[in-house]
């Protein structure tokens, strides 16, 4: 058995130990090793990029067990086999598919050479929605491997929209209450991004969850887990916070980081464009539209900015949460536009009443 590592060490391996104890088991000894990414946090992570020969390799240490790593490779086979391009994992000489050295899990897959999906690129834009709403379709019924754990969302999207407008309220009394800078700049935009809340949330209402699509999901589908590559095609990487979950989630995710851009900035036109891609592989019902409309049009920055400054109002920095907020309600006014008007648009287009 290899001996335990401290925790000291653990967060310092040096590439002679990932050569010698990990990448061993991959006749890779002798490979190039620089740290790519690392993060020393409760849940320590760390991307190294392997050069051996004329090949490139991922080596990722995990910060999950094994029973999930499990899970994550079953996806990750699952969509594989299923015609979607993802990174396979390499398996070891002992063909395994993952190395497990001093109570740490590492998983090696080959790089993947390209360039992250630029949001600026409608081509790029439009064929990752194509490539998620094919994952949707090839995983409805999506199972994993013996041993896996079964990582589930499903979580009741109206319970936590309606958690979400109370605290807006309740941070409305505190803003009142301390009248500084940050406050009063919440309480001049308070009205419009209640709207929107009160919007999202009788929109949620309305969501019929046994009408909600389900499948396998990426839990982070962003540009930066999006990878085009010389060929053009999209290769989707890390499927670290996969689950069951629903579907719309998946994509209203993927809308909300795309629309609140500088560059894109709440654009009607693009995000129905990207509603109809979809559509067009993975039919959306109803209660679906519910959720993808309930899910971009709440002020998710206004709220998660305002309940991070309040709870840490003694310690934390002033001016930069002043500068996060201002940068979010200057915004506000666009994001009601949008949301109304895409509401209209969606009425139109798909004959559906969503409140």
């Amino acid at each position: 058995m290899e001996p335990e590592l401290n925790l000291l060490e653990k967060a310092k391996l040096s590439p002679d130990i990932i050569k010698n104890k990990v990448l061993k088991h991959y006749n890779l000894q002798n490979s190039k090793v620089s740290v790519v990414k690392f993060k020393n946090t409760e849940k320590q992570r760390a991307v190294y990029k392997v050069k051996s020969n004329n090949k490139c390799y991922c080596l990722k240490k995990v910060y999950y067990d094994l029973p999930d790593l499990l899970y994550v490779y079953s996806a990750n086979e699952w969509v594989y086999r299923h015609g979607i391009r993802v990174p396979k994992f390499v398996p070891t000489v002992d063909n395994n598919r993952f190395v497990c050295y001093s109570d740490m899990l590492f998983i090696l897959t080959p790089w993947i050479d390209g360039i992250k999906c630029d949001f600026d690129n409608s081509n790029h834009v439009i064929l990752s929605v194509e490539k998620l709403a094919n994952m949707h379709s090839v995983s409805r019924n999506f199972q994993p491997i013996f041993g896996s754990s079964y990582k589930i969302g499903l979580d009741d999207y109206y319970i936590s929209t309606l958690k979400h407008f109370e605290q807006l309220l309740t941070i409305s009394n505190q803003a009142f209450k301390y009248k500084d800078n940050f406050s009063k700049e919440f309480i001049s935009n308070f009205n419009i991004n209640l709207y929107l809340a009160r919007l999202s949330l009788d929109i949620a209402y309305n969501i019929d969850d046994k009408e909600l699509s389900t499948s396998l999901c990426h839990g982070d589908y962003v540009n930066k887990n999006i990878i085009f590559t010389k060929d053009s095609e999209a290769c989707i990487i890390d499927f670290d916070k996969c689950k069951t979950d629903y579907c719309a989630r998946d994509l209203a995710y993927f809308m909300r980081r795309l629309l609140r851009r500088e560059n894109t900035n709440w654009n009607v036109n693009l995000a129905l464009s990207i509603i109809k891609t979809y559509n067009k592989i993975f039919k959306l019902t109803p209660s679906d539209l519910r959720y993808l409309l309930s899910y971009i049009c709440f002020p998710q920055k206004y709220w998660r900015i305002s309940r991070d400054y309040y709870r840490n109002i003694s310690k934390c920095n002033k001016t930069a949460f002043l500068t996060l907020l201002k940068n979010t309600t200057r915004k506000s006014n666009t994001q009601y536009k949008f949301a109304l008007e895409l509401l209209k648009n969606i009425k139109d287009d798909f004959n559906i009443l969503l409140i």
